[in-house]
């Protein structure tokens, strides 16, 4: 499945944004708070990318059912009730954040810190996966105008379907992040091929990386940077004498290593979307390992170059043709006399690209066997006749595909609207045209007949002939043995030109 549209919201969530996740890690000290956040400030003035921090907020007064407040015996009720912060002591943190210029995020956990999220001027808001199916909780999300990111850890792909649908429809600026909530989360746990599934699933989508690894490990960042994403988050705190940090919080040197670590990971990477163009020193060392080309023999003036005709050794010479720019699809001319051993310089020839003639006639030869709704062989190799060059191909020639040539033979033969092909015989070849589709005037001994779907023809040894179409036309040509000098035309031009015809193997891809 793969959710997408066709335009997408333009992201308000920068690039390369990394979220330092302060959580409760201010300990319930907004001293200690504006502590963490002016530390981490000044570590993200030494990189390029974009920074947020990010609070958590929970209206404790109705988060907490009556009949547990207070209870030191459980948990998360005992974590959040001593690290409570008060709206004022909140906002203070909020003001700092920003008064660094780095982006405020938010997690909420009820509705009600939804609503206070808005009022605090937070520029981002995060659902966390606990929280990813709280329906009533999504639903205040959604009627927000902010930027939302959700993490996944332990959801299945149909409530992440289901949130994705729900943004979209919306049109939310959105994006998720892969996520374990194992904390801290073992190197064999962390599941960071979940980032290739969410990108192909949801291409539309950005798709970040929030970390509860050990707070040391620094290749996870890297590994995540290689796989596309382009968002990370990572617990952050600053540990004290009287504040110590949890096992999946880094202090401020392991956050710089972990992004000196991304810093590399994007170095490393590159360009991204488009094919890097090499640098001089890259060219040079290509351009040194590539073998020349070189005159076996005298070539003279006007001469087209044959395989026959060069060998191709090192060292290259300055601009020399070599054997990367050697192929069917390329044709030199020798516009000089080239000496025997003699390089064979892009100076003393004309060079004439065929590539795209040739895929045009493949293209229309696949279009029209398409329409007859013929059966091709996978591997048959594809024999283009053109007869008196590839310029006059579209006036006089055809293409052939070759099925099995034993004591007997079959061809599919392909003659594209417009064309013909000259007159010839054969001395010892009985053919038989089957016709499958289209039009065909065949021509026998100057006795034109019609021949359509269904028509069969016999053509006896010695028999000279002809054909065109108007329309176009496939048909099966069945006959004894074809060899390759058991073909002789009218025209003796045709017989002289040792070029007439091109072949190509995997032509159906």
């Amino acid at each position: 499945m793969s959710l997408s549209r066709t335009s997408p919201v333009a992201s308000l969530i920068p690039e390369r944004l990394f979220i330092f996740e302060l959580a409760n890690n201010h300990m319930g000290d907004v001293e200690h708070g504006l502590r963490i956040i002016d530390e981490f400030a000044a570590l993200a003035r030494g990189y390029d990318f974009a920074f947020a921090i990010k609070l958590q907020f929970r209206e404790l007064d109705t988060f907490i059912h009556p009949d547990f407040k207070g209870r030191t015996d459980i948990k998360y009720i005992k974590r959040f009730s001593e690290t409570r912060l008060d709206r004022a002591q909140t906002r203070r943190l909020v003001a700092r954040i920003k008064e660094h210029g780095l982006i405020a995020m938010c997690t909420p956990f009820d509705e009600a810190s939804v609503d206070r999220i808005v009022a605090d001027g937070f520029e981002i808001l995060k659902i966390a996966s606990c929280s990813f199916t709280d329906w009533p909780l999504i639903e205040a999300i959604g009627r927000t105008d902010l930027p939302v990111v959700g993490s996944t850890a332990g959801i299945e792909l149909l409530d992440i379907d289901n949130i994705v649908s729900f943004m979209r429809h919306r049109e939310r600026d959105f994006a998720l992040m892969t996520c374990v909530a194992q904390y801290p989360t073992p190197a064999s746990d962390l599941q960071l091929n979940q980032i290739d599934l969410l990108r192909a699933r949801y291409p539309h989508l950005r798709i970040g990386y929030s970390t509860h690894e050990d707070p040391n490990e620094t290749l996870p960042v890297a590994m995540a940077i290689a796989k596309g994403a382009t968002l990370f988050e990572k617990h952050v705190g600053v540990p004290t004498e009287t504040y110590a940090l949890n096992a999946y919080s880094a202090s401020p040197a392991q956050a710089r290593a972990w992004l000196d670590s991304a810093r590399k990971a994007y170095a490393c990477a590159g360009v991204t979307g488009e094919r890097v163009e090499p640098s001089r020193e890259e060219r040079d060392a290509l351009r040194d390992l590539r073998r020349g080309v070189f005159a076996k023999r005298p070539i003279a003036k006007g001469q087209r170059l044959k395989a026959e005709d060069v060998f191709f050794a090192i060292p290259a010479q300055p601009g020399q043709v070599t054997a990367n720019d050697w192929s069917k699809y390329t044709h030199y001319t020798a516009t000089d006399d080239i000496p025997a051993a003699a390089p064979v310089t892009s100076a003393a020839t004309r060079r004439e690209e065929v590539r795209a003639r040739i895929l045009s006639i493949v293209e229309r030869v696949k279009a029209l066997l398409s329409e007859s709704r013929g059966v091709v062989p996978g591997e048959a190799e594809l024999e283009i006749s053109h007869h008196y060059g590839l310029d006059q191909f579209d006036r006089v020639g055809i293409t052939m595909v070759t099925v099995v040539n034993r004591g007997y033979c079959k061809k599919l033969i392909v003659v594209l609207p417009g064309q013909s092909h000259p007159e010839q015989y054969h001395a010892r070849k009985e053919e038989t045209f089957h016709m499958l589709h289209g039009d065909l005037v065949l021509r026998l001994d100057g006795e034109d007949q019609v021949c359509r779907p269904g028509s069969v023809v016999t053509i006896t040894p010695g028999t000279r002939h002809a054909f065109e179409s108007r329309t176009g036309a496939v048909f099966e040509e069945i006959s004894s043995t074809h060899a390759v000098d058991d073909s002789f035309y009218t025209d003796p031009a045709i017989g002289q030109n040792p070029d007439r015809k091109t072949f190509l193997r995997y032509w159906l891809a």
